[in-house]
């Protein structure tokens, strides 16, 4: 059954399912975020208003540790900026399967866009159309679920002192690892994947702040640039 004979609330439905594991992932993280929050000077209701508006989990634990009082707005703003940089790569892939959303439905995908729900869509949109009711209802939990566990973590303080200890620290690498899995199209994608894990690992040990992950993802946009288009195959 295709997406175009299936109703806006079973679509809605298989996209909550399909972001399920990385709605549980993100809740330690959340709770971290909001007690880190917490400590810098942030109340619940600041710290919820940030998650509201920002919606970027790694910008928002940057800014928190680099956050003085007074706030250093110039260096807060760079360093979010740099490491989001590769929402413009996300959003100019996404941005061609949107043919199905309206100008303000676009809008909304846009800004409800983070890593996990980039890769869902897109995943979603090599087996069938991406329709709003699919979009909306994978970003949509994801996002409420991230508002309300900082919040949590800023009023309830540090729960959770060693995500380590219980694993919570390889959720999210292990969410994207099967993402990634759904996305195999042969030799071609190892050497795009391989080429994007030199350069960010060669970034990370040379160069300060955040660069790797532009220059990961750039490496990997590169090599599959230059290499000879072909059928899918092993």
């Amino acid at each position: 059954m295709t997406t175009l004979e299936t109703s806006p609330w079973r679509q809605a439905a298989a996209g909550a399912l399909t972001i399920a594991p990385a709605a549980v992932a993100v809740v330690p993280f959340g709770l971290i975020l909001g007690a880190n929050a917490a400590e810098k000077g942030l109340s619940a209701f600041e710290t919820a208003t940030m998650s509201a508006t920002v919606f970027a989990g790694s910008a928002q634990f940057l800014a928190i540790d680099l956050w003085t009082s007074p706030a250093a707005w110039a260096a807060l703003a760079f360093a979010t900026l740099l490491i989001n940089l590769r929402h413009v790569l996300m959003g100019a892939s996404l941005a061609r399967r949107l043919g199905r959303f309206g100008p303000g439905t676009r809008w909304l995908a846009v800004f409800l866009m983070a890593d996990e729900i980039w890769a869902v869509a897109e995943h979603r949109a090599l087996q069938q159309p991406l329709t709003p009711a699919f979009y909306l209802g994978a970003a949509l939990p994801l996002y409420a679920n991230w508002v309300v566990t900082t919040t949590a973590g800023a009023m309830l303080g540090g729960l959770i002192e060693d995500p380590a200890a219980w694993g919570f620290d390889f959720a999210f690498t292990a969410v994207f690892i099967g993402l990634v899995a759904g996305f195999w199209r042969g030799r071609t994608t190892l050497v795009v994947a391989c080429a994007s894990a030199a350069g960010a690992i060669l970034a990370h040990k040379f160069l300060p702040g955040a660069w790797y992950v532009v220059i990961g993802a750039g490496c990997g946009v590169t090599v599959a640039a230059l290499l000879p288009q072909r059928a899918p195959g092993p």
